[in-house]
């Protein structure tokens, strides 16, 4: 019996019909691009479902779809504690109104707050997921040093009762949370990421012809913890080799993250002639078959989808030696490690894969394998439907 099939069979289906379930997302573009297959899901276990997330057009596509999508009052980046009071009264009482058994937050802000406005509405079950510890927990700027005793007694407060469940992306977040005494950890679960449909991303069958260039991409939010600065240093060392190769960019600064890269640097970068930037993409399995490695150089990630959706592809990954990262690469097995925060062995991985076909050829093929095995996204939707059952039980 595969992964799949093993983990699919946890639960009875149908269950969970008629319970009404809230969903809460820091964008709507979060809920339309992370966790549609969810959403689907729950729709067809006849769950009455609302979505909630600050205002955007990726709400008015969900609309279209049929779904329950209601915009919220929210300023991502605010520290407004009137408005912050606000908006989590606001959400207990949708909560309330809606006589919700189940809120699910996701990332570490609506994860907080999904948890504080479900004590509030009481008798909600509370469940918070985080990918990574955020920009509180991972930056050294002073406004983060700030922050950071108070999202910790936040996160004690929202996580804990045995009404609440944190689910967490790999082992490393679940130690980092529990360390920091944020969470008991018997109310901890580990889920693998958001889950990917890999009946979508099939085996590239790109080769590169003589003298074509090595299509090399990273494709995330353009925020400088996703490793843009070591990308474009490695990408012009590796141009002043005179090596053949075309970096490309997809995606977008997210101007409510704090770790946002400035548009007039990627202006920069492109006339100088170092990366192409293709902007957001929605199409990515297109993308994918049209390029021969991707990287992701991040700082820390929960699990993170690109790779995931890449190794779908059978293409090589490079990635950084960080949480998140090295559950989806296992070195010089299925992809390439290099240190985080430094351009050089980012480089040097780039250029292995130049000067090697079969070895770009075998690590695709073993990534595709465990991306199947450990990540398709049915092994993670029946696992977080056990968690809505364990709590609703």
């Amino acid at each position: 019996m595969s992964a799949v099939q093993v983990s699919a069979a946890g639960g009875g289906s149908g269950d969970l019909a008629g319970v009404a379930i809230v969903l809460f997302g820091n964008t709507d573009w979060y809920l339309y691009n992370f966790r549609l297959s969810l959403i689907r899901r729950l729709r067809d276990e006849g769950v009455r479902l609302v979505l909630i997330s600050p205002d955007g057009p990726y709400g008015e596509k969900l609309r279209e779809m049929g779904f329950d999508w209601r915009p919220l009052p929210m300023e991502r980046r605010s520290l407004n504690p009137l408005a912050e009071a606000r908006l989590i009264l606001h959400i207990a009482g949708v909560l309330r109104s809606e006589k919700a058994a189940i809120i699910h937050g996701f990332t570490i802000k609506p994860a907080i707050y999904a948890g504080l406005a479900g004590r509030l509405a009481g008798g909600a079950g509370r469940v918070s997921a985080v990918a990574g510890l955020g920009f509180v927990f991972i930056s050294d700027s002073l406004k983060a040093r700030l922050l950071r005793p108070v999202v910790r007694a936040m996160a004690w407060v929202a996580f804990g009762g045995r009404r609440a469940r944190l689910i967490v992306q790999n082992p490393d977040d679940r130690a980092a949370f529990v360390d920091r005494r944020l969470v008991d950890p018997a109310r901890v679960r580990t889920i693998p990421g958001s889950g990917v449909d890999m009946s979508r991303f099939q085996v590239s069958d790109r080769r590169r012809g003589p003298g074509e260039p090595l299509k090399v991409l990273l494709a995330a939010r353009m925020l400088w913890d996703k490793g843009l600065a070591e990308f474009v240093e490695a990408a012009r060392f590796l141009k002043a080799e005179g090596r053949n190769i075309h970096f490309l960019l997809a995606g977008e600064p997210d101007p409510g993250n704090p770790a946002a890269c400035a548009p007039e640097d990627l202006a920069g970068w492109v006339s100088e002639g170092v990366v192409e930037h293709l902007g957001h993409v929605d199409d990515m399995p297109a993308l994918l078959g049209q390029v021969d490695v991707v990287v992701l150089p991040s700082y820390r990630e929960g699990l993170p989808k690109t790779l995931i959706e890449a190794a779908g592809c059978a293409l090589p990954l490079v990635t950084t030696d960080v949480p998140g990262c090295r559950e989806v690469v296992t070195h010089e097995q299925d992809g390439l490690l290099a240190p985080a925060r430094e351009w050089r062995g980012l480089a040097e991985a780039m250029a292995r894969l130049d000067d090697d076909a079969e070895l770009r050829l075998r690590l695709g093929q073993a990534a595709r394998d465990k991306a199947l095995r450990l990540f398709d996204e049915q092994i993670v939707l029946a696992r977080t439907l056990d968690v809505y059952r364990e709590l609703l039980a």
